[in-house]
């Protein structure tokens, strides 16, 4: 091999070092593995509106009130499940904020009509509403994990587009733009209302620092 092969090889393996340590592979790798969690997070909430229908038909022997709430939920299920969030959407602060007010209307609706179901104790006799509330609170459980795990994926991929040598990978190569987290719409969205199980409970919010691991279940908690 003579001098000037040596020469070549050397300067493709300098530039294919030089590119890898300009993010030309982690990048889109934390990318791809964002939009997969924000994959789950839509998954989580489709799950939780696939949910709604049955509980109408658990509110039609319930009060009047309950069913003026119920239209609520309903209307609030339309127009989450009417706003999509794509992949491509997920650096667009704009589409972020419509689709996550909707989901909390939607989890607020949601926490009002169930919270109310307590004050009647003959509701909790009925075996389709004692399982849906069960259901339910799964989702909410399966919906703060998909976030959270989402938000750490976009954690890691914003700052890896900021972070040198990476940062010259993702603006000349990728024109990358930062992804946005999933949060909280209204302050304070985050916390669960507990339902108090005894026949004249109420809903009540969590003390600070309360152990969120536990099944809530209301809606009240997947935005955060």
């Amino acid at each position: 091999m003579n001098f000037t092969a040596v020469r070549r090889a050397a300067i493709v393996a300098l530039a294919a070092l030089g590119l890898a340590s300009c993010g030309i592979n982690t990048i889109p790798t934390k990318e791809e593995a964002a939009k997969a969690r924000w994959a789950d997070v839509e998954a989580t909430f489709q799950e939780r509106a696939n949910l709604i229908p049955n509980l109408a038909e658990v509110a039609k022997g319930a009060a009047e009130q309950e069913r003026g709430i119920l239209t609520d939920v309903i209307e609030a299920r339309a127009r989450a499940t009417s706003i999509q969030v794509n992949a491509d959407d997920l650096s667009d602060p704009a589409k972020m904020a419509q689709y996550q007010a909707a989901q909390e209307q939607l989890g607020a609706g949601l926490g009002r009509l169930l919270a109310n179901f307590e004050r009647y104790p003959d509701l909790k006799s009925i075996t389709n509403y004692q399982m849906l509330q069960g259901q339910l609170e799964g989702i909410e459980n399966k919906v703060r994990i998909s976030i959270r795990d989402y938000n750490e994926a976009v954690r890691e991929y914003n700052t890896e587009i900021r972070t040198f040598p990476s940062i010259i990978g993702a603006k000349v190569i990728y024109g990358a733009k930062p992804l946005v987290p999933y949060k909280a719409v209204t302050p304070g969205a985050e916390v669960a209302p507990t339902l108090d199980m005894t026949p004249n409970g109420s809903a009540t919010a969590p003390a600070a620092g309360a152990n969120d691991n536990a099944a809530q279940p209301t809606a009240a908690a997947v935005n955060q």
